[in-house]
């Protein structure tokens, strides 16, 4: 209802939005009538890069900071990432092993590293953009479900996921999850 407000409402001259292309248009739209002044930021798949001269242990950790952080619910989350060929295979292996180790639980814990996505709506969400890469041929390295060890089953809790074998027209690959998931896309070398 609000939105649909700020959309129509002459006396707003100004909107920004920061989201989904589908949300986008139907801003753009619904402020059409008003000719008021529409700034969108929609869609998209932010990437990281690591070439194989990176600092392994550092990367590792930078990437799981850029993926993880927040549950991946941050628009320039790094949840594309692109590995140089060379790098690939001991780089999956280190970030699987810390993630596989990743305390999942209450955000107030100081202790915990991942806490829960923030409705039931976006765990759902979340869940079906995992199934997605699976039927598109992504291979799901850990993850992919919702936790519920540990006390967590009536929190929107999803353990972190990975997928390698990722190509760039997969939808997990250039789609906002907006959830713990993270594409790895392999790439031959620098120019590719």
């Amino acid at each position: 209802e609000i939105g649909k407000e700020l959309c129509s409402n002459s006396k707003i001259r100004k909107l920004t939005f920061t989201g989904s292309t589908e949300v986008g248009r139907e801003i753009m739209s619904k402020a059409a009538g008003t000719l008021k002044k529409v700034t969108l930021e929609c869609g998209g798949k932010g990437a990281n890069i690591v070439l194989e001269d990176a600092d392994l242990d550092i990367a590792v950790d930078g990437s799981i900071w850029a993926s993880f952080y927040h549950q991946g619910q941050v628009c320039e989350s790094g949840t594309r990432l692109m590995l140089d060929a060379k790098g690939h295979d001991n780089f999956v292996e280190e970030m699987l092993e810390k993630l596989k180790a990743m305390k999942i639980g209450d955000p107030l814990d100081p202790s915990t590293q991942l806490g829960p996505v923030v409705s039931e709506g976006q765990m759902k969400s979340v869940l079906r953009y995992i199934e997605i890469g699976k039927k598109e041929g992504a291979v799901l390295a850990c993850g992919g479900q919702q936790e519920t060890a540990g006390g967590l089953e009536k929190g929107s809790f999803i353990q972190p996921t990975l997928f390698t074998g990722v190509t760039n027209n997969m939808r997990i690959a250039r789609e906002e999850i907006f959830g713990p998931v993270l594409s790895v896309v392999r790439a031959k070398d620098f120019d590719e």
